[in-house]
């Protein structure tokens, strides 16, 4: 828990909560600076600049208009950077001051610009406090945004271990906070939705859910897991392919996220090589399922691995329903809390849970376990 004394939220519910204050306020005939800039804490790893951009995807989906995020890192700039070059006036009497290249946004009513000052927590506060007008007036010096413009900012904590500077309790005030926390279930339905998910990777934090983030503040690591560090793991094995030694990656995975970690990780995938066929579950072939829960949560983390690419394939229309069929007929014969954790798994996705939602089989374990998919916001008739 932190102690900052603010919500407490993970990327993916600030990001959301972000999206129904924005998505009014941009439809409407509000001015953009009627609303504080938002500021996303947190440690390193958890999201927070890529759920700046998931912020914009999804409010150019939801308004119709074109969302440019212009990323600004300020502990690059000095004060006197983002106010621009001084230059004598054509009378040589005055200075002037011209704009500088990051401030040039565009000022159309088709689009919505988003100023991101991205570790603004690891800028010196002198330019911290340059950022002052911006934040609040959305102006720097003389030079004033576009109306049409959105200031947000994110940035680690001082007690992180990164490089973080107090914020002035004038900046501070100018903004709404955010602490962000790791969370397994949201990161799990971010990272299935993305489709590039390793099954090895989403099957082991599906199994020991606390090595999705671990960093011991008492040592000086360099390698530890993050999210974004296990998903180097995952894009690492999957440009990988087949492998038939997992231990040969050893090195380079512990590179990512720690010796420690990898040791067990490595030890735990090692259960893939007894698992029955992914592809022969959904054709409805006879299989026995594993009986240890290690090799279950590997299990189910392939079958949703697979349905994950199917889904993403261009070239197919995805899962059919025969295949959904046979899948739902084998979570019947497995222990139902292995087989939910499946189905929360998929049913975030919205073309599988259309087709869920017409499976006969699921149709009955669901009404077996109601309460279960209702406490996880979903129902079943």
């Amino acid at each position: 828990m932190s102690n900052m004394y603010i919500p407490e939220m993970s990327i993916t519910n600030a990001i959301n909560e972000l999206a129904t204050i924005y998505i009014p306020l941009i439809n409407g005939n509000s001015a953009y600076s009627s609303i504080p800039s938002p500021f996303l804490w947190g440690p390193p790893g958890v999201g927070k600049s890529d759920g700046i951009n998931e912020l914009a995807e999804l409010l150019s989906a939801r308004t119709g208009k074109k969302v440019i995020v212009t990323d600004i890192r300020l502990l690059l700039f000095s004060p006197i950077d983002l106010r621009g070059v001084p230059v004598a006036d054509e009378n040589r009497q005055f200075t002037d001051w011209l704009k500088p290249r990051i401030l040039d946004l565009n000022p159309s009513k088709d689009i919505v610009n988003i100023l991101f000052l991205d570790e603004l927590s690891a800028a010196p506060q002198s330019v911290q406090a340059a950022a002052y007008q911006l934040t609040l007036n959305r102006t720097i010096g003389e030079h004033k945004l576009p109306d049409n413009t959105l200031v947000m900012a994110a940035g680690n904590r001082t007690t992180d271990r990164a490089v973080a500077y107090k914020m002035p309790s004038a900046l501070a005030n100018r903004m709404m906070h955010y602490d962000i926390c790791v969370d397994f279930k949201t990161w799990a339905q971010w990272a299935i939705e993305k489709g590039n998910i390793h099954p090895y990777v989403l099957g082991y934090l599906s199994y020991d859910m606390s090595k999705l983030y671990l960093e011991d503040k008492s040592i000086d690591e360099v390698a530890f897991p993050t999210p974004r560090s296990w998903m180097f793991v995952s894009n690492i094995l999957n440009t990988l392919g087949e492998i038939d030694d997992i231990s040969k990656c050893h090195s380079i995975i512990s590179s990512c996220i720690g010796l420690g970690t990898t040791v067990e990780f490595l030890a735990w995938s090692k259960v893939y090589k007894d698992l029955p066929k992914t592809e022969d579950i959904f054709k409805g072939k006879a299989v026995n399922y594993p009986g240890s829960p290690d090799a279950l949560y590997a299990l189910i983390g392939s079958m949703t691995t697979y349905v994950c690419r199917r889904e993403k394939d261009s070239d197919s229309n995805g899962l059919s329903s025969t295949e959904i069929e046979n899948v739902c007929r084998f979570c019947s014969s497995i222990p139902a809390d292995y087989a939910m954790s499946f189905y929360l798994n998929i049913i975030g996705m919205e073309s599988i849970r259309l087709k869920l939602m017409k499976c006969s089989c699921f149709m009955e374990w669901g009404k077996k376990h109601k309460r279960a998919l209702t406490s996880a916001g979903y129902s079943v008739a």
